[in-house]
């Protein structure tokens, strides 16, 4: 597959969309340029829902500033939060108790089934399937009951604090026994699924070969999680996190980096979350899930690294007299969104909208950067 090109110096002709549109979410601009309706270049502009998250975190208590990264992204509120506490944990040399680690990867993996639900039932809306996409929203609710019943709340479950979980996030055996049975009703549910959306013939005409991105183009453009592993690439971060060690799964591929590649990437994946989730359920350790038996002290800049369900989420910063400094998060749909100005190049305008969201892009996390200018 050869890497898209812009051609800016042929354009006639520039076609607006957004920042609100019915085939997306959430608000970015768009500007196509286009010839004889087939897309040549594209210009997606981000920021409408700027909050600088970073800004405000500098100086705060360092749980209050994890409490806060939770509230970035009501999606992935889990990831935010848990990674937020594990850069804290890394510097401070806490050590997480086993069980605690395990309701963390059942938390995260459910948050990973959630927004890859999210993802499919959208991506049916956007081409006109609302029965698949009302399939998937009632398999996504089993997830969302599941979250509430652990966290507390549907979105934004305060699971994670330093040293490991909130101890009413502890899972007893009668929680343990529906995660079991709501596992096996998700996998058959999402079998049934897969099953009928690729052998509808209509569907797989519309998805496949649109929004096509060559590996090395993707790699080239930061490309990550199954936006990548969509275009044949398997680079998974949670197979050098150390939570992950005793954990069995499989990397998931596509090899053509399109719509339909995208697809079934997060239907695919969605059965190895569910595999993780039953060796959680089966081998999670006795004990307590929260070492308060730790000491606070000065850190230089600490970083964490973590797959969640876009891709690779970053957190960094330094501790002083226990205050958070010099925050930075960088999400996987910073990268992924400019990647997609090039996957809509070569496709017709009809098209544009549903390259662009094949990336799951997210822009709660994304609008949340500001810049500073020291002089």
């Amino acid at each position: 597959m050869e890497e898209k090109v812009p051609r800016s110096n042929i354009i006639e002709t520039e076609i607006p969309m957004g920042t609100v549109h019915p085939a997306a979410l959430e608000p970015y601009r768009v500007r196509l340029f286009v010839e004889d309706e087939i897309v040549q270049e594209a210009e997606i502009t981000i920021g409408v829902n700027h909050r600088g998250i970073e800004r405000i975190m500098e100086g705060l208590p360092v749980e209050k500033a994890n409490s806060l990264t939770e509230k970035i992204c009501g999606i992935c509120s889990n990831s935010h939060i848990w990674n937020s506490c594990r850069t804290a944990e890394i510097g401070l040399d806490i050590e997480v108790p086993e069980r605690a680690k395990y309701i963390r990867i059942i938390m995260g993996e459910l948050e990973r089934l959630h927004s890859h639900f999210l993802y499919l039932a959208h991506g049916c809306e956007t081409v006109a399937h609302e029965t698949f996409s009302m399939r998937v929203f009632y398999l996504r609710e089993i997830v969302m009951e599941l979250l509430g019943m652990i966290g507390g709340n549907r979105v934004q479950y305060g699971c994670s604090v330093l040293g490991g979980v909130r101890p009413r996030c502890d899972l007893d055996d009668a929680k343990l026994q529906r995660l079991k049975e709501d596992m096996d009703k998700i996998e058959e549910g999402l079998t049934d699924f897969a099953q009928r959306f690729m052998a509808d013939s209509i569907l797989m005409s519309r998805i496949t070969g649109v929004g096509a991105l060559p590996a090395k183009q993707a790699i080239k453009l930061a490309v990550t999680g199954p936006s990548l592993r969509a275009t044949g690439v398997a680079r998974d971060l949670r197979t050098t996190m150390f939570e992950y060690d005793d954990f069995d799964f499989n990397i998931v591929t596509q090899p053509d980096g399109d719509v339909k590649s995208n697809f079934l990437m997060r239907a695919l994946e969605s059965f190895e979350s569910i595999k993780i989730i039953r060796q959680a359920i089966a081998n999670i350790p006795e004990g307590k899930v929260v070492n308060r038996d730790w000491e606070m002290f000065d850190t230089d800049i600490i970083e964490s690294y973590i797959e969640v369900p876009r891709g690779t989420l970053y957190h960094s910063y330094s501790l002083e007299s226990g205050r958070v400094r010099h925050s930075i998060i960088r999400t996987p749909s910073m990268a992924n969104i400019g990647a997609m100005q090039y996957a809509c190049i070569g496709d017709h305008i009809t098209d544009a909208q549903l390259c662009i969201v094949q990336c799951d892009p997210c822009f709660t996390c994304t609008d949340r950067a500001i810049e500073i200018i020291r002089r």
